[in-house]
């Protein structure tokens, strides 16, 4: 499959479009073979505090509705709570943060997933050239380093095994201190992953960012997808 090189500027001039929950988005790309840190969703504080000690400290606690797309800039993700009572308060915090426009909102608590390399994946589609799977080198340097590669939808194992070639940065993706290297076989299944929800024509793009390496496994923290049409 080609290498191509969609339209970036018209892709970040996108008008509204509808998005799905964190937890929505967490779900519609697990069912679809992307490896997702385990969550919990709540809808009061209480429930949050609960959901944390099942699920093992430490945690983050994030505000979600279909209406919210950009948590961390509107100071909606607690991160790293170590007890149930820090879970509770950031949970009341988060709650009563909510705007009337957000609409129907809750609370979804997952592990705290920690790793020296974070990389980012997603599904855009590009006026030219169509559907695209995206990879790229996520992180603090991600924006200077400006690692990033597209193929063309549909992705055959075969040419998601390229697309991980096409990066810069392979010495990331090697052992590197004192961590494995990355398990391609799973990154190359997230890849193929992205690909299937391509055929879906009501998803207009899927983001996963980050994607926390740990332990050599690419684990997707965060997933936002955006659909043509909002859903019930």
């Amino acid at each position: 499959m080609a290498h191509v090189e969609p339209n970036r500027s018209g892709l970040l001039e996108k008008l509204f479009v509808p998005t799905l929950s964190e937890a929505h988005s967490r779900t519609l790309v697990a069912d679809a073979g992307v490896l997702v840190s385990s969550w919990a969703s709540a809808e009061t504080a209480q429930q949050a505090a609960q959901a944390a000690q099942t699920l093992g400290f430490p945690v983050a606690v994030k505000l979600c509705g279909d209406a919210i797309a950009h948590k961390t800039e509107r100071g909606l993700v607690r991160l790293k709570l170590t007890d149930a009572a820090s879970v509770e308060a950031a949970a009341a915090e988060l709650l009563a943060a909510a705007l009337p426009e957000d609409g129907p909102v809750n609370l979804l608590i997952s592990p705290m997933v920690t790793g020296n390399r974070e990389l980012i994946a997603g599904l855009v589609r590009d006026e030219q050239f169509g559907a695209c799977v995206m990879l790229g080198v996520g992180g603090v340097l991600a924006e200077a380093i400006g690692d990033v590669a597209f193929r063309l939808a549909p992705l055959s194992p075969l040419d998601a095994q390229e697309l991980i070639d096409d990066l810069a940065s392979q010495t990331l993706l090697g052992a590197f201190r004192g961590e494995p290297a990355v398990d391609r076989s799973t990154l190359v299944s997230i890849l193929c992953a992205l690909s299937t929800l391509a055929q879906d024509p009501n998803i207009v793009s899927v983001d996963l960012n980050p994607l926390i390496v740990t332990d050599g496994q690419p684990v997707a923290v965060d997933a936002l997808v955006e659909v043509a049409e909002a859903q019930s």
